[in-house]
């Protein structure tokens, strides 16, 4: 009497790794594309925004990640808080860490000047 079957027998022991390997691969290439599409940008993006954060000084304007927007008043010595203020005279204290970006303002004169198309001949 049999217990295994002769085609799962043959399965255990006949194999090849590169069988194995060309199974893995679509996987393989999949994880790549995620990787350099989604992981990596984000990485990149949180990176510069601890860095923008770390950098941040009285007088930016910063948007919270509840939305609210201020501007920093008062950044506290050996601590992870920021007073804010959002409203004359209205100041709160946010952590370091809630603070989603810092708004840069753009100067009048450092917009790009809209390109203006060539006037059409008209006949």
């Amino acid at each position: 009497m049999h217990l295994i079957s002769s085609a799962y027998a043959q399965s255990l022991g006949g194999g090849t790794s590169m069988a194995s390997l060309t199974q893995f691969a679509p996987l393989i290439l999949i994880f790549g594309v995620f990787y350099f599409i989604l992981i990596r940008p984000q990485q990149q993006k949180q990176k510069a925004l601890k860095a923008s954060v770390a950098a941040m000084k009285r007088g930016d304007r910063v948007i919270t990640a509840g939305g609210i927007l201020g501007t920093v008043q008062k950044l506290r010595d050996g601590t992870n808080e920021v007073e804010v203020e959002i409203a004359p005279n209205v100041r709160v204290v946010v952590l370091k860490e809630t603070i989603s970006s810092i708004v840069k303002p753009v100067a009048a004169n450092d917009s790009k000047p809209v390109a203006v198309a060539p006037p059409s001949k008209v006949s």
